[in-house]
């Protein structure tokens, strides 16, 4: 159902799912700190399969993955230390996907998973006038979101070292104080990465398929 395409500034890598009619709503997906792999891609062509034009940008130089923590946090080393090239691809991604033709809707929806989670509430901050609905799937942020006009999903895992409780509670209360829309779930039984497939170490499959769920839902009410 998708594709392999590129973004500007010097052809970084994305990922393009659109619906069988050819077009939709826009969503743009935002991976964890593994790249874009499978999981990203398959979550674009469920995505797409409801209705929704999904582009997925890499966030790293050429497109880079890892598959295991070691090798994820040497990414995260090389590439954190500017953080303008992230953003710079996040933009880039963003900007293509609302040039799409396929695109109906206006203003689109934005997921991130982990690291993603944090560029997408960054993203609903930085771009007001195009975010309607951010899902941040185990992820925070140090925003304020007073200059935002998202409404937002947060979804949580019940034991997260990555997210504990107390940041679960504080990007949720941050939100809430700018007086934007909240919903926040947390997941019994459940660790960081536990939405990914190919983390066997914490897929949760029953959990993964409610955040599904409630993801779609989310996105169909506020992006059309």
């Amino acid at each position: 159902m998708g594709q392999t395409t590129t973004i500007t500034p010097d052809g970084q890598p994305a990922y393009l799912a659109v619906p069988a009619i050819g077009s939709g709503p826009g969503v743009l997906m935002l991976h964890a700190w593994w790249g874009l792999n499978d999981d990203v891609t398959g979550f674009c062509d469920r995505l797409a399969a409801e209705g929704f034009v999904v582009l997925a940008p890499s966030l790293y130089p050429g497109g880079k993955t890892a598959g295991t923590i070691p090798e994820a946090e040497a990414l995260i080393e090389e590439h954190d230390s500017d953080a303008g090239v992230a953003t710079g691809f996040l933009l880039a991604g963003l900007d293509t996907l609302l040039e799409r033709p396929e695109v109906s809707s206006d203003q689109i929806g934005v997921i991130g998973f982990s690291m993603g989670a944090y560029w997408a509430l960054w993203l609903s901050e930085k771009r007001p006038e195009q975010i309607a609905a951010t899902v941040a799937v185990y992820g925070s942020s140090d925003g304020d979101f007073t200059s935002a006009s998202s409404d937002y999903l947060l979804h949580h895992a019940e034991r997260d070292d990555y997210e504990p409780p107390q940041v679960q509670q504080a990007i949720e209360q941050t939100i809430r104080d700018a007086g934007r829309q909240v919903t926040s779930y947390v997941y019994p039984d459940t660790g960081h990465w536990f939405a990914e497939p190919s983390r066997s170490d914490a897929y949760n499959a029953e959990a993964a398929e409610l955040l599904w769920e409630r993801t779609v839902e989310f996105l169909r009410d506020l992006v059309n």
